[in-house]
């Protein structure tokens, strides 16, 4: 029976090519878009699930008030780790691991910057990092030992084993490679190169070991049987019975949820996160994978009335409609089969686009078990969806009727249910549509509001060995150079600002209130190099000694201190250190793109930096820029590779996943109209040979082309009419929701909703006007002929 629907089926094909064609590739382009997009989700659930004690890892979070308001942070204090390990019933295994630094690596002269972290021992036992070389029982028993990945271990030490041997790191102590391990996955939280020991940096700076400073990690290992809600219990005020002034609370936060629900609101997790996206681009497989099946069947039933009398012949012959159903079922699956193997042809083809489009490393083989399991199942799932409307439609047909060569009436309920597909389909589209257009003047919206500095020719590089201390011989090296307008050291970079307390007091201050305030390390240079405006007041001194009691505020804080926000205003910092405003900067954004400048204070203290930020000439090429500046740098700081980054580009880093996801959508937009359009071509040829009569008796009668074209084309406008009377409300619905969760938003206008209406009506009128016009031109005569 299969072999004899295979015949059919490749019979019918050929039979009709063209539909065939238009069939097949519009299942095959509906199948490989969610194909794509699955595996992107599929690569997104499966995040960090090479670890395998994945189930019983966690991380550590911190609850902090600050004037009412619940933040929560991943920093922890330095002695967390040892205690909680000691302390706490049910906890295996824990370690701390610093933020990710980059630090250059030599092996005689080739030197390389790497990404890295310090590490607890006990981290290795709790990841179970596959060892190519060595042993992670005894990696950290020397205090300069170091572990390295796979492929820095290649790129020092080609295919032979490293152990043993020493790499100078920061052009300043050697290391002792005691471990080499596979590289870690893309999907995973860990990205690290090298991991050293924490025992090398615990102790640089006092705070680090005190219970009231937040800056490393903190990793836990339960025991299988483990409460974790008695663990969280004696976690929630652990830090108070070591430092009784500090009321941050702790909570455990599973691995399972770091990268799709790392989202808080007031402290607790709010169902949001990268899940959202994960969910939002789901549906959007479903859609361009519904619509690809709607198309199949108004191709399907377009085509119907040319197969009425193998129906009715069938019928004669004693065939009953369970095997006529059974065998246009049958005959959709294989069509379904085959659009599958094209539909790999164009995942190949389209996945390196895709992979540099969301930025992954995503990989298809068939010959994979769960693919192999994927694929087969789509296909019988797509061969039923679509082939079971046509398969009860066909089956239907009076035999009688079809072999008197009576014309076939189309039922009112088939026709309704052909133009709701067409409603659907394009009201899909247009939500699609409709979509892409807000999701991007969302994005242009936050890119062009005032940032309060200029990011335009502004490069950054890590300062690197002694660079900070010769700070100002790089400056005046750079400024001569005749590339450079000017350069700054600070701590962080101007769009992120990563150190913060509460512990500043001020005349006036609410006792009740204990506000947030962030704070930085600057050079002098900082605010005219970052094209900043002071609204009061003066720039700090290039001699930073002279500036030891001074700050700079913004605008946000000079607000929240009211009257002594001002300059000679003081504030107490501690409980004895005594702060002069000098000066007031205009705000300027920094962290959350989205939201008002928060509160901030400049120390100028060139010091304790790690960044520095170089403005190029505006009429100097960057290229030639970068080859004079880089040439300073390593005059200057030898050793030391140059490598540098554009603040544009990182600002554009903020807008990550927006980006994507409105680049997804106006691609699959376009995708699903393409589709969409496919199954109304099929309705139009449906709809005209239908009425191919009746369009040669109006010929006869004197109509128009112009007149046929219209009366053959109203009613398919009529349906994309009534698609966007559904698509306009459901979508203003879905983004002013989307909308909802940035406090700065672009508003929804109504011509983005008549813009996407009329490109519909346009593309739809487009596609019918092509069957309308020709069956306008045909030859009456032919179409009267057998009256």
């Amino acid at each position: 029976m299969i072999k004899n629907y295979f015949k059919t089926t490749m019979r019918s094909l050929l039979k009709n090519r063209g539909y065939s064609f238009l069939n097949i590739t519009g299942l095959a382009i509906g199948i490989a878009c969610a194909s794509l997009i699955f595996l992107w989700v599929q690569d997104e659930l499966t995040y960090n699930s090479n670890f395998k004690k994945k189930d019983n890892l966690y991380t550590i979070y911190e609850n902090q008030t600050y004037s009412g308001k619940v933040s929560t942070f991943h920093a922890t204090p330095g002695p967390m780790a040892q205690a909680i390990r000691s302390e706490i019933p049910g906890i295996k295994n824990a370690a701390i691991l610093s933020n990710y630094d980059q630090m250059v690596f030599a092996l005689g002269d080739k030197t390389i910057n790497e990404k890295g972290a310090y590490a607890d021992p006990g981290i290795f036992p709790m990841l179970d990092l596959p060892f190519i070389y060595g042993n992670a029982s005894n990696a950290f028993h020397e205090l300069h030992a170091v572990v390295i990945n796979e492929t820095m271990s290649k790129k020092f030490f080609g295919d032979a084993n490293p152990i043993g041997k020493s790499l100078k790191m920061n052009n300043e102590q050697d290391f002792t490679v005691a471990g080499v391990f596979k590289d870690l996955p893309k999907n995973s939280t860990f990205q690290f190169h090298w991991l050293a020991p924490l025992k090398n940096i615990d102790h640089k700076q006092p705070w680090m070991q005190i219970w009231g400073a937040n800056w490393a990690r903190t990793y836990v290992e339960l025991d299988p049987a483990a409460n974790i809600n008695a663990i969280n219990k004696k976690l929630l005020h652990y830090i108070t019975t070591k430092a009784p002034r500090n009321t941050n609370e702790c909570f455990l936060f599973a691995m399972n949820n770091w990268n799709l629900h790392d989202s808080f609101t007031d402290g607790k997790a709010d169902g949001g996160g990268r899940i959202t996206y994960i969910r939002l681009f789901a549906i959007i497989a479903f859609i361009i994978l519904i619509i690809a099946c709607i198309n199949f069947m108004n191709l399907s039933t377009a085509r119907s009335e040319q197969r009425a009398k193998e129906v009715g012949v069938r019928k004669v012959m004693g065939a009953g409609k369970g095997k006529l159903i059974g065998q246009f079922i049958g005959e959709a699956v294989i069509m379904s089969f085959i659009a599958v193997l094209v539909a790999v042809v164009f995942i190949y083809l389209a996945l390196p686009s895709f992979n540099n489009l969301v930025q992954k490393e995503l990989v298809v083989n068939i010959f994979e078990p769960g693919h192999i399991i994927y694929l087969v199942t789509i296909s019988l799932i797509t061969g039923l969806l679509a082939g079971s409307y046509p398969a009860f439609y066909l089956s239907s047909f009076n035999p009688i009727a079809v072999l008197k060569n009576i014309k076939i009436k189309s039922s009112a309920s088939s026709g309704l249910i052909r133009q709701g597909l067409v409603v659907i389909q394009f009201s899909a589209s247009i939500i699609l549509i409709i979509g892409t257009v807000i999701i991007y003047q969302q994005i242009q919206h936050v890119k062009n509001r005032q940032l309060g500095y200029n990011k335009n020719n502004l490069i950054y590089i890590n300062t690197q060995g002694k660079m900070a201390d010769k700070f100002a011989g790089v400056y005046n090296d750079l400024k001569k150079s005749g590339v450079v307008e000017d350069a700054a050291l600070s701590n962080d970079l101007v769009l992120q600002v990563g150190s913060n307390s509460d512990n500043y007091k001020w005349d006036g201050k609410d006792p009740s209130k204990n506000p947030l305030i962030s704070w930085e390390n600057v050079s002098s240079q900082f605010i005219p190099t970052m094209g900043m405006k002071l609204v009061a007041g003066k720039n700090f001194n290039v001699n930073s000694s002279l500036d030891s009691n001074n700050v700079i505020i913004n605008e946000a804080f000079a607000k929240q201190m009211g009257k002594e926000g001002r300059v000679g205003g003081i504030i107490h910092e501690g409980d004895n250190k005594q702060r002069v405003i000098t000066g007031i900067v205009k705000d300027y954004l920094y962290n959350d793109m989205y939201a008002s400048s928060a509160p901030l204070m400049l120390y100028n203290n060139p010091g304790s930096t790690s960044i520095l930020s170089i403005r190029v000439k505006q009429n100097v090429t960057m290229q030639d820029a970068l080859v004079k500046i880089g040439s300073i740098i390593k005059t200057d700081n030898p050793g030391y590779p140059f490598e540098y980054q554009f603040v544009d580009d990182d600002f554009n880093q903020q807008f990550k996943t927006e980006t994507l996801t409105g680049t997804l959508a106006g691609v699959f937009a376009g995708l699903a109209i393409l589709i969409s359009c496919l199954g109304l071509f099929g309705l139009a040829a449906y709809t005209a040979e239908r009425r191919i009569k009746e369009i040669g008796i109006r010929k006869v009668l004197g109509a128009s082309v112009a007149g046929l074209t219209g009366l053959l084309s109203k009613d398919f406008l009529r349906l994309v009419g009534i698609s966007c009377l559904i698509a306009f409300p459901v979508a203003w619905w879905a983004l002013n929701h989307w909308l909802q969760s940035y406090q700065y938003r672009v508003s929804i206008h109504w011509w983005v909703f008549a813009t996407a209406g009329v490109t519909a009506m346009v593309i739809a009128l487009a596609t019918v006007s092509f069957q309308a016009i020709k069956a306008a031109l045909m030859n009456p005569v032919k179409s009267l002929r057998s009256e």
